[in-house]
């Protein structure tokens, strides 16, 4: 296994990682302990940055895999994923943010099992847009989690507004997203028997 998939197992370990930290207190709740939500956040934004690296250094070496292709979006929605559930738990992230965010996913995933399955194969890549939808997840997710760390006692309202607005257009993007992933994969969906 080279060094960039190594990158994308660790970002699938640290998953957990972060859910230990989110889940021993709850952001606005009595009894909170803001060290936990900032280790969480630290957690999140390292297993993040492997997101970058594992691509930037699969692209320079050469080293870009049918396993790193599947394995790396793969790493991507688990992470993102806990932490929108994490956030939906909190109040901040509405439902129905996170259902569009998860049909998305099953949308993408069932699309790229029909293509692996086809008779040539094929792994499909994340698109522009898929990336672009990542990173605004990510930085999303971040935003949130140092806020709520380091703000003021007395701006939970605040954070929560801006974090519950940016999760609204993260839905935006990722339903763009998706729409643009199925459209441009419709040949795998009108082949498939």
């Amino acid at each position: 296994m080279n060094l960039p998939n190594k990158l994308t197992m660790a970002r699938m370990l640290l998953v957990p990682v972060f859910m230990v930290f989110v889940s021993l207190s709850q952001y606005g709740a009595s009894g909170y302990q803001a060290w936990h939500y900032l280790v969480a956040g630290i957690v999140f934004a390292a297993a993040s940055f492997t997101d970058f690296l594992d691509g930037y250094l699969a692209r320079k070496w050469k080293m870009v895999t049918d396993f790193g292709k599947f394995a790396d979006p793969l790493a991507d929605k688990l992470l993102t994923t806990v932490a929108f559930l994490y956030m939906m738990r909190d109040g901040v992230c509405s439902p129905v943010v996170v259902s569009l965010i998860l049909a998305r996913e099953f949308a993408v995933s069932g699309l790229r099992m029909v293509a692996a399955g086809a008779k040539d194969g094929k792994v499909i890549a994340a698109n522009m847009w898929g990336k672009v939808k990542t990173v605004l997840q990510m930085i999303t997710i971040i935003l949130y989690f140092f806020a709520a760390a380091l703000a003021p006692a007395d701006a939970v309202g605040l954070v929560q507004l801006v974090s519950s607005l940016l999760c609204w257009v993260v839905a935006a993007v990722t339903l763009i997203s998706g729409v643009k992933y199925l459209w441009d994969n419709r040949h795998f969906i009108n082949t498939a028997k």
